[in-house]
């Protein structure tokens, strides 16, 4: 009998379990998956709750629920991966053999990792939606706050779901409009990188949008501290940005038990080969989603594509035959604009997002780089297809894995 061990039973992890518990016998492969919780989270939710648009209970299921007959799900907190031993170490002292390991573990807000971002303010001027506690109490920040500067903050890439930032200062912009106080709020969105919109088409389709709405953007600002005692954010170059309310978006990292594995990068995401997954270092280990040191999105649609060139390289694999399926970096995102209204941007580790029609060429119903009300639905539709479809490995009608360029439209940007 052999063994297939998946760490981490969010979205990639459980849509590995889903997908290859059909394909294995089972007189000759276990499937256990090793998570520390019961609880499943809907993260792409939490952006809405500070809005009030999902509750808390919108964004919360049982991780049983959503695993086939025939998969084990071990509650434990990870120590370590023996890769040499094949072996998986949890503190309580279990030790789990493997033959083959799939680590989808996520990465994870570290607040602690910038200076002064901790202490007192925390949860009073200082908040985050990037968990679950913290979108809950910024919900309950926002019901009574007055108004006055609030500055959304990147920390340092990469970080999970890259365009959550802008869709929350788009839907602040809503909220206080929809509230009667936009002119009491002073909107700043403050990001090391060169821009709001980075890629050339993207730039020049939507920038404009920000100052329609009156929403500064503070670019190339690598925060270096917090000094919670004045509000005001400082970057490595001196550069001071005063707040009244700070909503970060802290360094993300990786699980610890990556870095103690021996597996990861600097800020413990796992090095894999960017096409299919596997470690550079180990042919029977694996990772996927978040968890992937890889050079595109840390975001739900690229765990859905990857686990689904996973699964038939996975297959391939031990037969024994090369794999022939390779992941092209494939990004596909809803972006919520506030007002009722979204943006969809469909790209790979070549192509950048392009104006033009999604799924069907001519057809949509989705328009790409364009702000719709169609779009808004998309995205909010998501929810559904993800406790439905999505995590239940289960196909999603005309979204394949890999990018199609049909349906879009090429542009020449002048420089």
């Amino acid at each position: 009998m052999k063994n297939l061990i998946i760490l981490g039973a969010g979205t990639a992890g459980t849509m590995v379990a889903n997908k290859l518990r059909p394909k294995l016998n089972t007189s000759e492969w276990n499937i256990l998956l090793v998570d520390e919780d019961e609880t499943h989270y809907y993260q792409p939710g939490f952006l809405f709750i500070p809005f009030e648009i999902y509750q808390p209970n919108d964004v919360i299921k049982p991780k049983r629920r959503f695993l086939p007959d025939g998969v084990e799900l071990i509650i434990g907190k990870i120590d370590r991966v023996e890769a040499a031993e094949n072996q998986v170490k949890l503190f309580d002292g279990r030790q789990l053999n493997y033959d083959y390991l799939v680590i989808a573990t996520g990465t994870h807000p570290r607040p602690e990792e910038t200076p002064g971002l901790e202490g007192e303010a925390w949860g009073d001027t200082v908040h985050d939606f990037y968990t679950f506690e913290g979108a809950v109490a910024l919900a309950d920040k926002l019901k009574n706050w007055p108004g006055g500067r609030m500055v959304v903050t990147i920390m340092e890439f990469p970080f999970k779901c890259p365009v959550a930032p802008l869709e929350f200062i788009f839907l602040a912009d809503s909220y206080f409009t929809q509230k009667g106080m936009r002119d009491q709020v002073e909107l700043t969105l403050a990001t090391p990188l060169p821009g709001a919109f980075t890629k050339p088409v993207a730039e020049k389709h939507l920038s404009q949008m920000l100052a329609d709405r009156d929403i500064k953007v503070v670019p190339d600002f690598y925060t270096e501290m917090v000094d919670t005692d004045t509000n005001v954010v400082m970057s490595y170059d001196e550069e001071e940005i005063p707040y009244d309310l700070l909503v970060t978006i802290p360094v993300n990292m990786g699980a610890d038990f990556v870095d103690r594995s021996g597996l990861g990068d600097e800020l413990n995401h796992v090095k894999v080969d960017k096409e299919t997954f596997l470690s550079p270092h180990y042919n029977n280990i694996f990772a996927l989603g978040d968890a992937a040191a890889l050079p595109t999105s840390k975001a739900g649609s690229v765990a859905h594509f990857a686990v689904d060139i996973f699964t038939e390289n996975f297959l391939e694999h031990i037969a024994g035959r090369p794999m022939t399926h390779r992941f092209d970096g494939h990004a596909n995102c809803f972006i919520e604009s506030g007002y009722g209204k979204g943006i969809l941007i469909d790209f790979n580790y070549d192509v950048e997002p392009l104006p033009g029609k999604f799924p069907l060429p001519g057809i949509g119903p989705f328009e790409l780089l364009t702000e719709t009300r169609m779009n808004h639905w998309g995205k909010m539709a998501f929810r559904w297809i993800y406790w439905n479809l999505l995590l239940k490995g289960r196909p999603i009608p005309m979204v394949p894995a890999e990018m199609k360029m049909a349906g879009k439209e090429l542009e020449l940007i002048s420089t």
